[in-house]
């Protein structure tokens, strides 16, 4: 995690896939890479998936996608969260895949994501897209696998083990 938070894969724009069971981590994780990028003045936006996909959507219908694309390949840092908790519409998932397709090689994003990769059709409802989606993620990325148990499971636990 150290040497993710020095940054160096910003100048290589190499992408960050954080995989693993719901409440291991992953968020905070992202969140922490996120707020060094700020602290070095360096642009950033966190955002959950399906709201990302939903603003997409919604600038589609409007006439105003192209705007809205340009405007989140712009960011120096995109942190994307939650990827697979909701599936999305196959205008969704084309939409976000011309996101991932033009920050490629120019821009670095960081995903979450509880599902295994070789699983992400089913989030996507389309093979071809899906492996092209991922051809663009995985290709300069480190994909750090998060395994244990939930920590908020465990935090839960360990509460009510006080109470009783």
């Amino acid at each position: 995690m150290q040497d993710l938070l020095t940054l160096r894969f910003l100048d290589t724009y190499d992408n960050i896939l954080f995989i693993g069971n719901s409440g291991v981590g992953k968020t905070h994780l992202a969140v922490s890479i996120g707020l060094e990028c700020i602290d070095r003045g360096l642009s950033c936006l966190f955002i959950t998936s399906t709201e990302l996909v939903n603003r997409l959507i919604r600038a589609h219908k409007r006439g105003t996608s192209e705007t809205m694309l340009k405007k989140y390949s712009g960011y120096s840092v995109l942190i994307i969260d939650e990827v697979g908790y909701l599936p999305f519409s196959k205008e969704g998932s084309n939409l976000l895949f011309q996101l991932i397709n033009m920050r490629y090689e120019r821009k670095s994003t960081i995903v979450t994501t509880n599902i295994p990769l070789s699983q992400w059709s089913e989030i996507f409802g389309n093979k071809k897209l899906t492996n092209a989606l991922l051809d663009r993620l995985v290709h300069h990325s480190k994909l750090i696998q998060i395994t244990g148990p939930s920590y908020r499971m465990k935090s839960y636990s360990e509460n009510k083990e006080v109470k009783s």
